[in-house]
């Protein structure tokens, strides 16, 4: 039995050590504890506002892990600087505001053409080479290629809203998605329109020689949809891992995920 190559985003311990501004709990520890449990990856956001991985940890986790980092940063000079010196595994380019709790959305490929043809460029001087975070779009994975990335990451933050508002206590609490607060049979043709939308543009970024990651919002409960899809050969989870680890712990919390990843 193979298994999907899991990378495990710690920047949510992170998110925990600001809260206070003590190194508790150490993003060290939390690097050790993944790469012993079955992480195959180590992912991390190193953000303009430093809203938790820090420039240190960046260096220290790159020097430490015993497995691969995939770096995760804007389409700004003074980061790009940065990921040069760094030279990651992986430089992954996402879109970044400063008033957004979370990554939202996919990167803009055409919008912003030249400064990502710009940024790629600067990443493979560095020999390093180079995703892209986007929309699971036709177009969206013709203009990777064309830029030059040798990977795309599917933003799977619209299937995994659209599921949680179906499936799970979402609708409910106050962190109900108010654009999917609709009548069931919707969110479920939705749901099953977002999910084809996934396995196309997996399928197509694979046939035009584009390796296929997926990430953002999945968890537990939803990631078995990734599954179904052969291209997908990366999955990239972070802040349900690390929800769940406060009951379990981080290493039981990986393991878990491990086990649902296999395919």
């Amino acid at each position: 039995m193979s298994k999907m190559r899991l990378g495990v985003n710690i920047d949510h311990v992170a998110v925990l050590r600001e809260a206070r501004r003590v190194n508790d709990p150490d993003i060290m520890q939390a690097l050790y504890v993944a790469c012993s449990n079955g992480a195959d990856q180590i992912t991390i956001h190193l953000r303009e506002d430093r809203r938790h991985i820090q420039d240190i940890d960046a260096k220290n986790i790159m020097r430490a892990s015993s497995v691969p980092v995939n770096l995760e940063c804007a389409i700004d000079r003074d980061i790009l600087n940065i990921v040069c010196n760094l030279k990651p595994h992986r430089a992954t380019l996402v879109p970044e505001k400063r008033e957004e709790v979370t990554t939202e959305g996919g990167l803009d490929v055409f919008t912003y053409e030249e400064r990502i043809s710009y940024a790629i460029e600067q990443l493979h001087d560095s020999i390093i080479p180079v995703s892209l975070f986007v929309d699971p779009t036709i177009e969206a994975m013709n203009q990777s290629k064309e830029l030059g990335a040798e990977m795309v990451e599917l933003h799977t933050g619209t299937f995994a809203n659209l599921f949680n508002m179906l499936n799970s206590s979402l609708p409910y609490s106050n962190h109900s998605v108010k654009e999917f607060e609709l009548p069931r049979y919707e969110l479920s043709d939705r749901l099953e329109k977002s999910l084809e939308n996934i396995k196309n543009s997996a399928k197509h970024a694979n046939s035009i020689g584009l390796e296929v990651a997926a990430g953002h919002g999945l968890n537990y409960h939803n990631v078995h949809e990734m599954m179904k899809i052969e291209e997908i050969i990366e999955l990239n989870i972070g802040q349900s891992i690390i929800a769940r680890s406060v009951f379990t712990g981080l290493a039981e919390a990986i393991k878990e995920m491990r086990r649902l990843t296999a395919k």
